[in-house]
Order: C-alpha cells, then structure tokens, then sequence
C-alpha cells in the first residue's frame, strides 16, 4: 500500500518540482523545435557545406547519451569560464538532444513534398529560402505532426535528466523527500503519476492528430 501520507506532507515540494519541470520541457520544445527546423533545412539545402555540418549534428548527437550533453554544459564549460545552473544546463542539453530527433523527422517531411512546387515556387519568382519558409516547410511540418508529438513526449520524459544536475525538476525534488523520510518506491510512485499527467494529455493529443491527419488525406 501507497503511503499517501508523504505525498500531502511534501505536496508543497512536488509542485515545486512539477512547475521546473513544465518550464524546462516547454523552452526546450520550442528551442528544439526551431533548431531541429534548422538542422533539417541545413541537411537538404544546396551547400554542401551546411549538409556537412546538418549531417555532423545529427549523427553526433543521436548517438550520445543525453546525460553526457547535460554533464558537458554543466561540468564541462565551466572549466573554461562558462558556467550554468542546473536548470539551465540540463535545458539546453535538452534542446540541443531533442533538436537532433526533430531535425530528422522535419527532413523525412521535406523530402516528401513533391519537387516539382519548390521548382514551382523558384519559376514564380521566389528565392530558395523564400519557398522553403512559404511553400515547403508548412507542408512538410504537417505531414510529421506525429512524429514530432513522439519526440515532445519523449522530450518530457527526458527532463528527468535535469535531477542529476541539480535542476529543481521533479527528480531533484524527489531525492530531497526521500532522503528526509528515507522512503524510495513511495516517493517515486508519486514522481511517476506527476509525469503521467504531462506526457498522457500528449499522448492522447497526437493521436487525435493522427486521426484528423488520416482523415484529410
């Protein structure tokens, strides 16, 4: 049996942990959002160079743990005189982690779009970045809405991360409650239904996307 008692009596410590957790996972969604769009465009524009560098990020950051990232803008930097606080490293870990995963869904979306109305848009007069930005880049984040809602939940469950540095999320909250009541699977418990409250509404929300998606096609 749940001791609910240690969730009412730290209720106060959960909520703060729940409330750092909502404002890392909602800067990182959008930050990674931007930057994977980015990477994406980097990957299929006609410089070589920019896919050299699209194709480094991704295939770096997809294969290191997120952890590492978060160590390195916490531990790391401030070896060289750039130092942050945990929430603010274990946020940008997160962006620059999550915008690797984006990055490659946006590019599978851009890749789908039929050539033919990027050549449409260039003959209409229109720069290359212009139809990217006007013509295919809309179609394209529509075709990986749920994809992109996979990545934002995994984004969510992510932010766990942040307990290891000190980030004031929920993970961070919840060592500190039980290290004082010394209970771990309880104290736990509790963390885990705080998360479900985030990623289920997302979850059910991507797949009504997926349903609406399915159906105007």
């Amino acid at each position: 049996m749940l001791d609910f008692s240690i969730f009412t009596d730290n209720l106060d410590i959960y909520l703060e942990g729940f409330k750092y957790t909502i404002i890392a996972s909602l800067i990182a969604l959008v930050a990674s959002f931007l930057l994977g769009t980015l990477i994406a465009v980097m990957r299929i524009a006609p410089i070589k160079w920019l896919n050299w560098l699209g194709t480094a990020y991704v295939e770096f950051v997809r294969n290191i743990p997120v952890l590492i990232i978060a160590f390195f803008f916490y531990l790391g930097l401030p070896t060289v005189g750039i130092e942050f606080d945990g929430l603010t490293a274990g946020t940008i870990a997160l962006t620059v982690y999550t915008a690797a995963f984006i990055a490659e869904a946006i590019r599978a979306g851009i890749l789908s779009v039929p050539k033919g109305q990027m050549e449409a848009a260039r003959s209409s007069g229109l720069t290359y970045n212009q139809a990217m930005g006007m013509i295919i880049l809309p179609q394209a984040i529509k075709i990986v809405i749920p994809p992109l809602g996979n990545q934002f939940i995994n984004l969510v469950k992510n932010s766990s991360i942040l307990g290891v540095i000190a980030g004031l999320d929920l993970m961070y909250q919840a060592d500190l409650v039980s290290s004082r009541t010394f209970v771990t699977f309880d104290v736990y418990i509790f963390v885990a239904m705080f998360y479900l409250i985030l990623t289920i509404p997302l979850s059910l929300g991507v797949g009504y996307l997926e349903k609406r998606l399915a159906k105007s096609n």
